[in-house]
Parts: C-alpha cells; structure tokens; sequence
C-alpha cells in the first residue's frame, strides 16, 4: 500500500516541529520548520497559485514525509538547521560558509576565566550555553555579564607573573583588574559563579533591577534610556528561551523511548552527534501483553545494537531497565570503550528524552500502519537479503559500479545503504587513475583496493566497513573484490547483482552459487534500487567529468588562453554559448584578459569575422 499523502495530512499534530520531504528514490529533498505542523505541510499540497517557482518543482517530486514534533519554534528552527547540514537537500538554500548559531561559552581551566560568543562547541573543560538563534541579544547578555558581575574582556593569558597597569575597563567601572593584581583570584571566581547562575536562567532578579530602572527613566521622561533598558530585558529573555536540539556537551549519544498499546509498540531513537541531533528511526516491534515498558525498552536495545555497528558513548533512556549494569557491559565489550546508561530526571537532558517518548506515541497513535510498510520496504528487505545468504547482522551494504565511454575518463561509484535506506552523506566517487582504457574489471579493483586501504588508514569518510559487499555483475566481479578483500586481510561477505539479457536484475551470486529471487520480494526490490542508485551515480559523474573535459578542450585550444584566464571567462560568462555571444570589447573587460587575448578568442568562435578582416 502507497504512502497516501492526502490521508497523512489528516495525521498531522497541530504543534512545532520538522517535516522531510522524500522523493520517489527515498532521497531527502527539503526539509522544513512549522509552527503547527498540519497547517504548514498542508500548504504545499493546496493550489500551486502564488507559490515559488521552487516549490512548484519541488511538489509533484514529493512521494512520502515525515515529521518531529519539537516543543517550540525555536526547537524547530535549530533542528532543521541541523537537518539540513546532515543530509543537504536539494531544493534547500545551502549556506555557502560553515557558520552557526551562536553560543555563550565560559571558559574554565584559567585562574581569571572569560565570558565570550563562539560559533561551535569544542570537546574541552568550558561551559556553553546555546545555540541561540538571536546573536544581536547574546552579545548584549555577554556585555551585560561583564558588566554584573565583573568578567574580563581582554585575551590575555592570567596570571601573566608581572602585574600590569589596569586598562581602561577598569578606570570605567567594568572590570576589576586581576591583569593588576586588584582582585584575588577567589573572588573572582565567586563572579564567575555567579555569571554562571544567571546564564543558568537565574535572572529574574537583574531582570527585576531592570525595569525599575526603565521605569524610573521613563518616569523622569529619560525615554531613550528606558528604551535601552527595555531592550536589555528583551534581549535577556530572548536568551533564556532554551532549547534542547542542540548543546550538552558534543558527545555522541542515542536517546530512547518507546511507547505501547497492548501488543503493539514503537521505539523511537533519536542520533545525537557531536552534541547535535541529526535524525531519529523508529521501530515497529510486536510485544506480548504480559511485558512491561520497560522491558519492551530493554528487548529493544539488546537486538538494537546487537546488529549495529555503532555504539555512542552514551544511551539517555526514557525509563530505567532492569538489567542496566549487565547492559552497559555488554555495549561496553562491544564498543571497547566505556558506555553509560542514564535515565535524566532534570534539565534539558530530560526534556529530550521526553521528547523522544512524545514522537514515539506520535508515530504509534497516528502512523503504525504506514511504520509497518516502511521497514517491510527497508529492513525487512535487508532481513529478506541476509536470509537468502545465511548471514546474520546485516546493516550497512556497499555497492559499486564502473562508468566509461570508449575508454573515457573511466570512474567508479560506491553507494552506501544502511538499514535499507540510501545514506548519501557517505557515497564516494573515485576518478581511474591506473588503468588505461575499458578495463572494468582492472578498474574496479583499483576502486576497492584504495576504498579499503583508506579504510585501514582510518581515513576520515572510510572507517566504516560494509557488513556486505554489492558488486555490479556475477562471478568475475565478485572475484575481483574476493581477491582485493584477501590481499588487505579483510573478511566481508561478497554477493554479486546478476543481470539477464535484458539488463533486468535476475539473482544474487554468493559463495560460487547463482541464487534465484523472488522477483515480487521486497528483497528483490531493494536489490534493484540499490543497483539502480550505483549506475546512476557513477553515470552522473561521469557525465560531470565529461561535460568539464569539453569546456577545458574548447577554451585550451586557443592560443594565448590559460587556465587563469579559462577560469575567469567561464566564472564571467557562466558557459560556452555566452563566450561565444560576446563580442572582443566585452570579452576584454573580463579579470586577466587585454585586447590581444580577447580578439584571439573571438575570432577563435567567429573564423568568418577573421577572414572578413584579412579581405
């Protein structure tokens, strides 16, 4: 049964939250915020009057979505920001630098510790508040905390071993000089205790304070001092709205809750990465009446990570489990690190286990159906696969395809599908660098030999191994990467996609079988897409590498045109049509281009004006 859109939009919560949008391919193609959830999404399905060109393209491309209720807009807006950073879909405005929101970050580990605006959380011994999405407000509650509570502003390194003269903040009345010597380093630190307090949230005093003074200004009819303090207390405001999508402590961790209706339960998984939440699944399981909550949770996590390859540092349950200091052994055996377990019962650690319990009876409540569906086409696909191999724990497969033309610019693909869902933040392209001519077989095992060696490497992008290998073809291309896995010391299954005379997916090659599929399987169907996705993006890179190889012929043949001046003309003009329509006066405005240059490449398009010239 299709994903019927009309019918999920009658799902939709009227709360805040993110909604992604898939393609027919699964693919992630936009993803968006709301205020309420049903009246947003339901917009892009109403009359395509008034709407971005866009979003009119963006549409009819749209097969499913899917949503996370967050508690607030802000929420909202910081998880998609990290959305889209993770999975950069298409039809979003991609930010050109790596810039984020802003944080508040005090520093700890010197004797005369800073208060200051940072863009990224670091893995060190200071604390940060944030991200926030108002940057004008968390400079003026910065400013504002030097000012209370007497925090330095300068970046020098404190005690420097000679005292200095007390600069000008302290003359004004904002820093009490420890550069000087003027205040001992324990009352100093009572400052900083108590900035921490007040970016804690504590603040309902200073926030008392002022407006009194607002009012007293306002009062002796001082309005534009009033205005100043009441956009202080705006600003501090604005800074204690909290949210809980992004912070903490840039660990990586999975937060869990499950939620049950008699037999039938949901677990929800929220990744939390590098202290930033960047996606969820969740998990249709069958329970029996007699089970309690908590150990629906605990089944879950021992078949969970059993067939996961990776284990966070940290699980933040919604409830606790009866055999956590025996589980947290096991995932710790498994990691080779330590790992704990914690049930939160305060601050935004909590809140976000929370979170994740409300997703989880979202998805229960309103979408089991389509939940079921979902891992049939995906995980139990990937079950269906491992079965007919005999293989256990399968998660994450890798497939490969080989692209040229004649010869041409031969490249290779890997494509990566975990869980049965295409992971495109971690497909690679090799461009053939060793083999002359169509050597598929030649050039497919320099693509795994550098894919595996980078592996070994510990390469960034290439540290995770395939639980099984795809090859594009039967006997010949399993054999060649048998051969390339037994050189590198490796051991990983190896299947081959077989086709027919038709081009059409007809089996599995493994362990010198041929297997028949069921062709109407789920299996079988994932078999195809993921044969599907590597051609198509080994061919699309191709065609890139092409389409560059003929600008570069047609620009390097003409004489007195190099690659600075190549580059400049393309960056100019955009292409070679719009080279071609320019007349030399034009060509010649161009950076790195005189005269002589730009006649040579307009007469290089136009041979006949040449020729007229010489007659």
């Amino acid at each position: 049964m299709a994903f019927d859109i009309q019918e999920e939009l009658k799902k939709l919560p009227a709360k805040p939250g993110v909604y992604i949008m898939h393609d027919a391919q699964d693919e992630i193609i936009y993803v968006g915020k709301a205020v309420s959830l049903k009246n947003r999404v339901r917009q892009y399905f109403q009359s395509s009057r008034g709407k971005s060109v866009k979003i009119a393209n963006m549409v009819p491309r749209i097969k499913r979505f899917e949503y996370i209720v967050t508690d607030s807009e802000l929420e909202a807006l910081v998880l998609e920001n990290n959305l889209i950073k993770e999975h950069r879909p298409k039809f979003n405005t991609m930010l050109k630098d790596d810039k984020t929101y802003p944080y508040i970050k005090v520093t700890q580990g010197e004797a005369f510790p800073r208060v200051l605006l940072v863009r990224s959380m670091k893995k060190d011994q200071a604390k940060y508040y944030g991200p926030y999405t108002n940057s004008t407000a968390v400079r003026e509650v910065i400013d504002l905390t030097r000012k209370l509570f007497g925090i330095r502003t300068c970046q020098k390194k404190l005690p420097s071993g000679k005292e200095e003269r007390p600069c000008l903040y302290y003359h004004i009345g904002e820093c009490p000089a420890p550069c000087a010597g003027l205040i001992p380093e324990e009352e100093y630190a009572e400052n900083v205790a108590a900035a921490i307090d007040f970016l804690n949230g504590n603040v309902k005093a200073e926030i008392a304070k002022l407006r009194e003074k607002m009012e007293k200004a306002s009062e002796n009819m001082e309005y534009e001092k009033a205005i100043e303090y009441r956009d202080l207390i705006l600003s501090i405001e604005a800074v204690g709205e909290r949210q809980k999508i992004t912070g903490m402590d840039g660990n990586d961790r999975d937060v869990i809750a499950v939620a049950r209706d008699d037999t039938d339960a949901v677990a929800q998984v929220f990744f939390v990465r590098e202290g930033k939440l960047i996606g969820r699944e969740h998990f249709y399981m069958k329970a029996s009446a007699d089970d309690s909550d908590a150990a629906v949770l605990e089944h879950f996590i021992t078949q969970y990570y059993a067939g996961t390859p990776f284990i966070p540092r940290e699980l933040m349950l919604a409830i606790p489990i009866e055999n956590m200091e025996l589980i947290e052994s096991w995932l710790e055996k498994r990691k080779g690190r330590k790992v704990r377990i914690l049930v939160p019962r305060r601050g935004m650690k909590e809140k976000l286990v929370e979170m994740a319990r409300e997703n989880a009876i979202t998805v229960l409540w309103r979408d089991r159906e389509r939940i079921k569906r979902e891992e049939g086409r995906t995980i139990g696909a990937v079950k269906e696969i491992a079965s007919w191999l005999g293989l256990s724990g399968i998660e994450r497969m890798e497939a490969y395809d080989i692209s040229n033309i004649s010869g041409f610019e031969s490249v290779g693909s890997m494509v990566v599908f975990e869980k049965g869902k295409p992971k495109r933040t971690d497909y690679r392209k090799f461009r053939i660098k060793t083999v002359v001519g169509s050597d598929d077989y030649a050039s497919m095992k320099e693509v795994l030999t550098r894919r595996f060696v980078r592996a070994k490497e510990e390469s960034a992008g290439f540290e995770r191994l395939p639980d099984l290998l795809l090859m594009d073809g039967g006997r010949g291309q399993v054999n060649i990467a048998l051969e390339v896995l037994e050189e590198l010391g490796l051991s990983i299954p190896v299947a081959g996609m077989v086709k027919d005379d038709t081009h059409s997916t007809r089996g599995l090659y493994f362990n010198n079988v041929e297997l028949p599929v069921e062709k109407n399987s789920e299996g079988f169907k994932l078999i195809t897409r993921v044969q599907d996705e590597a051609h198509r993006f080994a061919i699309e890179y191709h065609r890139l590498l092409r389409s560059k190889g003929q600008v570069h012929s047609v620009l390097d043949e003409i004489e007195g045109v190099g690659p600075a001046r190549r580059k400049a003309l393309m960056r100019a003009f955009g292409g070679i049509d719009e080279i071609r329509a320019a007349d030399a006066e034009t060509l010649a405005e161009v950076p790195s281009m005189n005269r002589a240059s730009a006649q040579k490449v307009y007469e290089f398009f136009h041979p006949d004006a040449e020729k007229q010239k010489e007659s």
